[in-house]
């Protein structure tokens, strides 16, 4: 195994940042520093110590979690009285990591766990594992902006582009849209309707990958199954072609409400 997805799979670090560890020479292995990223080493006979301590010895665990609004996902306090996602765990689960980020204002489901490799599973671009939202938006959507979304917005330099969205709703005040996304981009989602000069109200992560919220409630966790966890290391299903819209998920009633 690799000293790095080792290090990772312990809980000590990500796998990039346990390669900076070890360039930082604050890994050794049998005795000497290892600073060489590839080196592999053998789960329980080779001695590992990162910063002078032996590796932990822990069960794998990761979590979902009802993240209401109003909660940072950090592992550390920037200010007083800062709440953070772990604050909604017991004790001696808060220090695990949260898979990928939902800003404070947003809410839904997010994982965490002390498995680093399972973690870049889901959070790196190239697995494409692909995240739910429904975004609730001031004022009446336009037919075309699902299309928009999917074809691509432009913001801060980047495009932004969504792999299927839907309107499920619209009316004068408020509609709520339905948008699938394979990336992580800071702000992505509120990001792309501010290029479209609309206004997020709420935002919700409903799914990962075939993991859904389902009835958790808000500031509720529960641990997942092994068979949760495989299902989330599967493949994701095929991406549909460019400009994917759902053209079925608002009734003509509804597109022409005020």
């Amino acid at each position: 195994m690799r000293l790095q997805k080792l290090i990772a799979e312990a809980g000590v670090a990500s796998r990039r940042a346990a390669e900076q560890l070890m360039r930082e020479g604050r890994v050794w292995v049998n005795g000497v520093p290892a600073r060489e990223p590839g080196l592999k080493v053998e789960p329980g006979a080779d001695v590992v110590l990162v910063d002078g301590r032996p590796l932990p010895s822990r069960r794998r665990l990761t979590v979902a979690l009802h993240k209401p609004p109003g909660y940072v996902c950090s592992r550390a306090r920037q200010t007083p009285g800062q709440r953070l996602v772990g604050d909604l765990l017991p004790a001696e689960w808060r220090d695990l990591y949260p898979v990928g980020r939902l800003d404070r204002e947003s809410e839904g489901l997010l994982l965490l766990t002390n498995d680093g490799e399972f973690c870049l599973r889901l959070t790196h671009p190239r697995y494409g594992v692909v995240k739910t939202y429904r975004a609730t938006l001031l004022g009446k959507a336009d037919p075309s902006v699902p299309r928009a979304l999917c074809a691509g917005v432009q913001d801060q330099g980047e495009i932004l582009r969504a792999r299927r969205a839907r309107v499920l709703s619209a009316n004068a005040s408020h509609s709520v849209v339905e948008l699938e996304l394979t990336e992580g981009r800071r702000h992505e989602v509120r990001r792309m309707f501010g290029a479209l000069g609309l206004v997020v109200e709420r935002l919700q992560r409903i799914r990962l990958g075939p993991l859904k919220l389902g009835e958790l409630k808000p500031g509720r966790w529960r641990v997942l199954t092994a068979a949760e966890i495989e299902a989330l290391r599967a493949p994701p299903p095929a991406r549909p072609a460019r400009g994917a819209v759902d053209r079925t998920a608002v009734p003509s009633s509804t597109r022409s409400a005020p």
